[in-house]
C-alpha cells in the first residue's frame, strides 16, 4: 500500500472518529438538558387597555350586554342630555356628596315614577358628624363614622366570603322608615346595604360598591350578589345606566388635592432658577476705599509747592496728560490726528468752538499766572465734555 493511501485512510478515520465525539457531546448535552430543565407556563396578566383602563365597570357593561341588557356606561351623570326612563337602573359609582340639589330633586321624581337607584355611602376618611349627604337624608338615612366593618356573605353552597370590608355602614334616623332587604347588623340597626321603595321605584343604599369593579366581578359571590342587586328592572326592557364618575371635581381642585407632589417641586425649581438669574443686590468688587483727608491734603499742598516755585508747566503737563488718556478712550481717531485737524475733530466732540479748544490745548505763557489759570480751567472743560 503506498504512503497517499495509508494518508487518505487515516484523515478518513480521524474524520468519522470527531464525527462519533460530535455526536456524542451533543447526545450528552441533550440529555443533560432534558434531565436538567422542565417546560412550565408562566401567565403574566396584562394591564387593560382601552375602555378597560378607565371605566371600572366596563367588565358588567360587557356582562349585561352579553345578558341582552341594554347599558349605557359614561362618566357622567348628564341628565339633561340623556334623560331617564321609568324603567331604568341607575348606578352611581362615586362619591353621593358630588350630587347638586337639582340632581337630586330630579333623581327622587324619576325613582318615584318607577326608577330603581343604585349608590353607596361616602367612602372611609373625613369625619362626617352630623353633615347630611344629598339624597341619602331624603330617605331618611345617616351615614356612620364608626371604623367598617365586615359582613359575612354565604351564596347557595359557594364558599364563605365577606363584604363592606371597606366602606361606611348607615342607620335610619326615622323609625317609620319602609324597607324590602336589610343586610348589616338588625340589633344595633347598622346597616351595610338596604332597599328602600320610593313609590313605584327603589333606591339600593350600599356601604362599598368594590364588588362590582372590573377585578372583582369574576369571583362568583360578586357575580351571583351584582345579579340580585339589579333585579328589581330586569325583565322590564329599560337601560341599565353605569355612572363611574357622576361629577369630576373642579381642576383646580383637582390639582391642590393630587398635583401638588408635583407643583411643589416645579414651583422650588423656578424660585432656584430666578435666584440663580437675578441680579444681585451686592457689587461683585469691594467697594473703593474713601478717600482720606490726608492725602487729599498731600496732594493739595504738592500742587501749591509746585505752583508757588514757578512750575506751573509740570501742573499744565499732568492735566494735559489725563485729558489726552481720556481723548484715546473716548475717540481713538481724534487723539491720533494732529494740529488742526485734532482741534478740529475735539471740536466738534465737546462742541466748544476751535479758538477755545486751541486755547486750551497751548501751554500757558510763563510767569503769567491769569493765563494758567485759564487754559487750566479750559481743559478741564474739554475733559468733562468728551
Amino acid at each position: 500500500m503506498t504512503q497517499g493511501g495509508m494518508t487518505r485512510r487515516g484523515n478518513a478515520l480521524r474524520i468519522v472518529l470527531l464525527t462519533l465525539l460530535g455526536a456524542g457531546l451533543l447526545a450528552a448535552g441533550t440529555w443533560w438538558w432534558l434531565r436538567t430543565y422542565e417546560r412550565v407556563t408562566n401567565t403574566i396578566e396584562l394591564p387593560p387597555k382601552g375602555e378597560a383602563g378607565y371605566n371600572p365597570l366596563y367588565a358588567l357593561k360587557i356582562a349585561l350586554g352579553k345578558a341582552g341588557q341594554r347599558v349605557d356606561s359614561r362618566q357622567r351623570l348628564s341628565l339633561g342630555s340623556r334623560p331617564l326612563q321609568p324603567a331604568d337602573t341607575l348606578l352611581l359609582l362615586a362619591d353621593p356628596r358630588t350630587l347638586s340639589a337639582d340632581q337630586v330633586e330630579t333623581l327622587l321624581a324619576w325613582i318615584e315614577a318607577g326608577g330603581h337607584l343604585i349608590l353607596r355611602t361616602p367612602p372611609p376618611g373625613a369625619e362626617i358628624g352630623e353633615e347630611a349627604v344629598p339624597l341619602l337624608e331624603d330617605l331618611g338615612i345617616a351615614v356612620l363614622d364608626t371604623d367598617p366593618v365586615c359582613q359575612g356573605l354565604q351564596v347557595d353552597e359557594m364558599s364563605q366570603h365577606a363584604e363592606f370590608c371597606d366602606g361606611r355602614r348607615f342607620y335610619f334616623y326615622d323609625d317609620d322608615a319602609e324597607t324590602t332587604a336589610t343586610w348589616g347588623d338588625d340589633e344595633n340597626e347598622e346597616y351595610g346595604y338596604a332597599r328602600v321603595p320610593w313609590g313605584e321605584g327603589s333606591v339600593d343604599v350600599l356601604a362599598d360598591t368594590d364588588f362590582l369593579l372590573n377585578d372583582k366581578l369574576e369571583d362568583r359571590q360578586h357575580a351571583a350578589l351584582t345579579r340580585r342587586l339589579l333585579q328589581p328592572n330586569w325583565a322590564d326592557g329599560g337601560t341599565f345606566h353605569l355612572i363611574y364618575s357622576a361629577n369630576m371635581p373642579p381642576f383646580w381642585r383637582l390639582l391642590l388635592d393630587h398635583g401638588w407632589r408635583v407643583l411643589l417641586p416645579a414651583l422650588l425649581a423656578l424660585l432656584l432658577w430666578l435666584w440663580m438669574r437675578a441680579e444681585r443686590l451686592g457689587p461683585l468688587r469691594p467697594a473703593p476705599a474713601p478717600d482720606r483727608r490726608s492725602l487729599l491734603e498731600h496732594v493739595q499742598a504738592s500742587g501749591d509747592h509746585l505752583y508757588r516755585y514757578g512750575r506751573r508747566a509740570a501742573l499744565y503737563a499732568a492735566v494735559h496728560d489725563a485729558f489726552m488718556r481720556r481723548l484715546r478712550r473716548r475717540d481713538p481717531y481724534a487723539a491720533v490726528l494732529e494740529g488742526a485737524a485734532q482741534i478740529d475733530a475735539i471740536a466738534t466732540r465737546t462742541g466748544m468752538s476751535t479758538a477755545d479748544v486751541d486755547a486750551a490745548l497751548r501751554y500757558p505763557r510763563p510767569g503769567d499766572a491769569k493765563d494758567f489759570v485759564l487754559r487750566i480751567a479750559r481743559l478741564l472743560q474739554l475733559r468733562n465734555r468728551l
